[in-house]
């Protein structure tokens, strides 16, 4: 009697283990949220190397793996957004910036500026800082215009990322999630913003 009371227990908690597996990598990892680490220094100050945090998937339309389907999402990416995307140049990298211009309008960065639709944009997330305008793909009193299926986006460190300046706008396709909160290390526990 002891013995299957023994190998009760242990057949539960298996039972357990592999329930609170299938729902970490079938269902909260792919449709809710999370976790990535941050490599570099891109988006600094607000975001420092060896950042942990949380990208909610679900706020945009999570991607059903191994398809091109998305699920419908609770709202549409705004500018200011940190946003978490595969990387157009390589898609076996996910990249962290911030949206700066949304489909359809015209972006430019002129004297550390940033300009959409010729109005500098005025929100604090964006004026406190000095935008470098140097990279491949954009030139100083260059306008561009984001591709309706696109996004621009931005380090907020901008003398030190690698971004839209360089390679261009974020295929809507590739957007991952929204990152929401630093969970680690514990004196920088936030919401992100």
């Amino acid at each position: 009697m002891k013995g299957n009371k023994k190998k009760s227990a242990i057949r539960e908690w298996i039972e357990a283990a592999v329930v609170a597996a299938f729902l970490a990598f079938c269902v909260i990892r792919p449709f809710i949220i999370q976790a990535f680490k941050i490599p570099t220094g891109s988006m600094r100050p607000t975001l420092l190397e060896g950042d942990l945090i949380l990208v909610n998937k679900f706020i945009y339309g999570a991607k059903v793996p191994f398809t091109k389907y998305r699920l419908p999402g609770f709202r549409e990416p705004k500018r200011g957004d940190v946003i978490v995307f595969i990387y157009p140049e390589d898609k076996k990298k996910d990249f962290i910036k911030r949206l700066v211009a949304l489909p359809g309008e015209t972006v430019e960065i002129k004297n550390g500026t940033i300009y959409i639709n010729d109005k500098p944009l005025l929100d604090p997330v964006f004026n406190k800082r000095y935008y470098y305008n140097k990279g491949d793909f954009i030139d100083e009193g260059q306008k561009l215009v984001v591709p309706l299926d696109s996004f621009f986006v931005l380090g907020d460190n901008s003398g030190s990322s690698k971004d839209s300046r360089y390679w261009g706008f974020v295929p809507k396709d590739n957007l991952l999630g929204m990152a929401v909160v630093i969970y680690w290390p514990p004196l920088r526990i936030r919401s992100i913003k």
